[in-house]
């Protein structure tokens, strides 16, 4: 499995250990940036990201900002993309097999690492149901 992973200044903060994380599990990572703690703009890094998904250069993306909320409005901008803020699991697992997410939100001000592990294992182990709920992303 390919994932895109990428943050603003203030998501790098857990965005490291996610990443280091990601690699002890064996997955293959595309680092899209920032890797420094000096100030950016999470739009940068939500587009880069979103457009691999897009792309179908990776599998899926997960994102990191203050809130996940900025950088998810970013990500979201770009056709194919949907991309879910979570604080917990259940909303994350319930996304992808409802609405098939592609790309995971997370604010670094809202969850810790032992939580956004939490999340984030819960989202990429569930399952898109399709069905009902593919009429419902065909809408959009």
């Amino acid at each position: 499995m390919k994932i895109a992973i990428g943050s603003d200044h203030v998501g790098l903060i857990l965005k490291e250990p996610i990443r280091e994380w990601f690699y002890e599990l064996g997955y293959e990572l595309i680092d899209v940036g920032t890797s420094e703690f000096e100030r950016t703009d999470y739009p940068i890094y939500g587009r880069k990201v979103a457009q691999l998904v897009a792309d179908k250069k990776v599998d899926f993306g997960i994102i990191f900002c203050g809130t996940g909320v900025g950088i998810s409005l970013a990500a979201n901008k770009i056709k194919g993309i949907r991309t879910v803020v979570c604080s917990e699991p259940y909303s994350a697992k319930l996304s992808k097999e409802h609405n098939n997410t592609n790309i995971l939100s997370l604010g670094s001000r809202v969850v810790g690492l032992e939580l956004a592990k939490m999340i984030i294992s819960e989202w990429i182990n569930a399952t898109f149901e399709g069905g009902r709920h593919q009429k419902r992303i065909d809408m959009y």
